[in-house]
């Protein structure tokens, strides 16, 4: 009979596996999308010209997320990315996509509901 505390512990990796396993399966990681978008920074901190490297992230990005779940997920580090860099103009970073040419089914923003993007 296994010890409680090995109870708990398997129940533990078990929970952590649950909650990994849905992430794990969308093809376009938050690591993807810092990359992607890193070029994007000092246009929505305060520049006066989107970076055509920029652009070429977000197309590339764009293109990547195929699914779904790969759009929450671009959705959902964008959301807590915002949180991690000071100074960023959510409005700029809203009409990105359309000044690189690239329409995305919902708005960069904080208070983005990301569960509802398809």
């Amino acid at each position: 009979m296994a010890s409680s505390g090995n109870v708990k512990a398997i129940c533990l990796v078990l929970i952590a596996v649950a909650l990994v396993a849905p992430l794990a399966e969308a093809a376009v990681s938050c690591g993807t999308v810092v990359s992607n978008l890193r070029p994007c920074l000092p246009y929505v901190q305060g520049g006066n010209v989107v970076p055509a490297a920029c652009c070429g992230g977000i197309k590339s990005l764009y293109g990547a997320a195929k699914t779904t779940q790969d759009r929450q997920s671009v959705c959902n580090c964008l959301k807590s990315l915002a949180g991690s860099y000071s100074g960023i103009n959510f409005g700029k970073a809203a009409g990105l996509p359309g000044k690189c040419g690239v329409s995305i089914p919902y708005k960069i923003a904080p208070s983005t509901d990301c569960s509802k993007v398809q």
